[in-house]
């Protein structure tokens, strides 16, 4: 976890340096204005499925922008895109792994489906007075890559193998997201929160009743300072 960690706050920053250079290129003086904010959102999620057996969450970092666009008062448009993000289960069971049509190896370990997305929440977002938020809303995911993958580390020999299986998996994801967040100081500054996912959508083309489910924590960060802060 310690080292998830340390390679979360590099690459956070170092998404934070490119990102700010290309967003005020396109955005110019309005970026972090009264009425728009930019910034990076990164975090860790804990994932499941139904359809499976297992109940096993899959834990995995992502990473991405957002935006919240100010519609009235203290209403905002809050929007953005993950763009590494992931989601799916861990610890498949026998019964999980036939229904996956996953190859199976002679040494122990564990299996876990993983599914990588982009995803883009379209929320309506109310701050409060005492710098408390809440956002909600529907959230469209783009399914980028999906794999079965296998850990196994048996006498000190550590093995990891990945089967490709995207092609079973439906293009989009569609569902809602809650979010509940704090702003740690009034204007513009950064924010943490906790949101929570359910999906509508089958995403298992080989059968029904498979849907994405995700738990999140996260830290907002804004780029950049425009004239004037955000209320």
């Amino acid at each position: 976890m310690k080292k998830l960690l340390i390679a979360f706050i590099l690459a956070l920053f170092s998404y934070q340096a490119n990102s700010q250079v290309l967003i005020s290129l396109l955005l110019g003086d309005k970026l972090n204005s009264d009425g728009l904010e930019f910034g990076l959102e990164g975090g860790f999620n804990w994932s499941s499925m139904s359809g499976l057996e297992t109940n096993s969450a899959l834990s995995q970092f992502n990473l991405g922008f957002y935006f919240d666009i100010r519609v009235k008062n203290q209403w905002f448009l809050n929007t953005g895109v993950l763009v590494k993000s992931a989601m799916g289960v861990n610890k498949l069971t026998d019964n999980d792994l036939t229904v996956l049509d996953a190859r199976t190896y002679a040494d122990e370990g564990t299996y876990s489906q993983v599914v990588r997305y982009f995803a883009v929440p379209i929320l309506a977002k109310y701050k409060f007075d005492n710098r408390f938020f809440l956002a909600a809303g529907p959230q469209i995911n783009l399914r980028n890559r999906a794999w079965i993958e296998f850990n196994s580390d048996n006498d000190g020999i550590e093995a990891k193998i990945r089967q490709d299986n995207r092609d079973a998996w439906s293009r989009f994801d569609v569902g809602v997201t809650g979010n509940l967040g704090y702003q740690l100081q009034k204007g513009l500054g950064m924010s943490f929160g906790i949101k929570y996912y359910q999906g509508f959508v089958d995403i298992y083309k080989v059968d029904a009743n498979f849907k994405n489910r995700s738990f999140f924590v996260y830290l907002m960060v804004p780029i950049g300072k425009g004239k004037a802060e955000l209320d």
